[in-house]
């Protein structure tokens, strides 16, 4: 089924205007400061929505569509390259992991996702406006000086900001882009343009109104879940935990897609539908396992911050700029220039996300109720 380019556009709103946008006041204003932290920002935003479109042109190289970002890879470099209050911070993590696997399990794909598609939209606006009434409000009512300076030795200040790029490459992050075009009405490079378009206007507003008014409010005190740092109504708190929590459900559903398509099509039978006692006990195993998985480490390690900074570095820069721009068929200085960056930004940002998760871990106990 082919879909409108404004429901692929909400699809992707969506997916980027998550619960983890709450971090990003501490993760890149903290790290970077005013004048920095608003010029990468919004130069990462540019540079996401360019090779964005860069990605979208490769969507029919070859004469067809591409639906999967291995089968564009696949096609390109061979096909040998495809391959509640008494519960502790860790139990609530195991409760967030067993209602995200049940979730998985009963929506196998993207297709049929405009409902919840239409919820989690919902969904964000209820927390991300919240969150920036109550920031307003607490940065009004402040009765100390906020302290906009970045903390640190100088040693410290250049791992944070290695680390805020990282993050910001993540606030961007689309790599299900293939998999979402796949599902847009011809002409799909056109229509996906277009989704793109509103993406980068209207969709990245909520981001950059949330990350600039946290750190107005609290300064370099915000903490990497914003909410922690509030001080407004419990019953307004309350309310934008929860809206962000039940989004954050719908949007990891879409950014694991692509792992759950992977694992689908490995095991599955030919003729066999998607609900056939078959499909249903294969896709329970692997989607459980999987998330089971995610959710211990989650628990182990209740490093938010430090997963989101390790996630841009390992799962944006290389494959969403170096490879995007490595894979465009008309390969500029400019190009070969992105990829070098994205390399060496790749190998900084890998080594400055493990260090911050190898620093947390000596501070803190595994399972610690932080």
């Amino acid at each position: 089924m082919a879909y409108a380019w404004y429901t692929v556009a909400f699809h992707i709103v969506t997916a980027l205007n998550s619960g983890f946008i709450l971090g990003y006041p501490a993760l890149i204003m903290a790290y970077l400061g005013w004048t920095a932290g608003v010029l990468c920002l919004l130069g990462g935003g540019i540079i996401s929505f360019y090779k964005n479109c860069l990605l979208g042109e490769l969507h029919e190289t070859g004469g067809k569509r591409q639906v999967r970002y291995r089968d564009l890879a696949g096609h390109i470099y061979a096909a040998a390259f495809t391959v509640g209050r008494h519960v502790t911070l860790p139990g609530w993590v195991g409760v967030a992991g067993a209602v995200i696997c049940v979730f998985a399990f009963l929506v196998p794909t993207l297709h049929a996702f405009r409902f919840f598609s239409t919820c989690s939209l919902l969904l964000s606006c209820v927390y991300i406006f919240t969150s920036v009434g109550i920031a307003l409000t607490d940065g009004v009512k402040a009765k100390f000086s906020r302290d906009y300076s970045l903390k640190g030795s100088n040693t410290e200040k250049a791992f944070n900001a290695l680390g805020a790029m990282a993050t910001i490459a993540f606030a961007f992050n689309t790599g299900i882009l293939p998999e979402m075009q796949a599902t847009v009405k011809e002409p799909s490079v056109r229509n996906m343009k277009k989704a793109l378009d509103l993406q980068f206007t209207v969709g990245t507003l909520p981001i950059l109104m949330l990350t600039f008014v946290g750190y107005w409010a609290y300064g370099n005190d915000v903490v990497p879940y914003m909410l922690n740092s509030v001080s407004g109504p419990k019953s307004a708190v309350t309310v934008a935990n929860a809206a962000a929590f039940l989004q954050t459900v719908v949007s990891l559903h879409i950014y694991c897609s692509h792992i759950y398509e992977f694992m689908d099509t490995s095991f599955s039978k030919k003729g066999r539908h998607e609900w056939s006692f078959y499909s249903i006990t294969v896709r329970l195993i692997k989607r459980t396992t999987y998330i089971s998985l995610s959710t211990f480490l989650g628990a182990l390690l209740l490093f938010f911050g430090d997963f989101i900074v390790l996630t841009g570095a390992v799962a944006v820069f290389p494959p969403e700029s170096g490879l995007v721009h490595h894979m465009y068929t008309k390969r500029l200085i400019w190009h070969w220039g992105m990829v070098i960056i994205s390399a060496a930004l790749t190998v900084g940002t890998v080594a400055v996300g493990f260090r911050f998760i190898v620093v947390d871990s000596i501070n803190y106990p595994a399972f610690a109720d932080l």
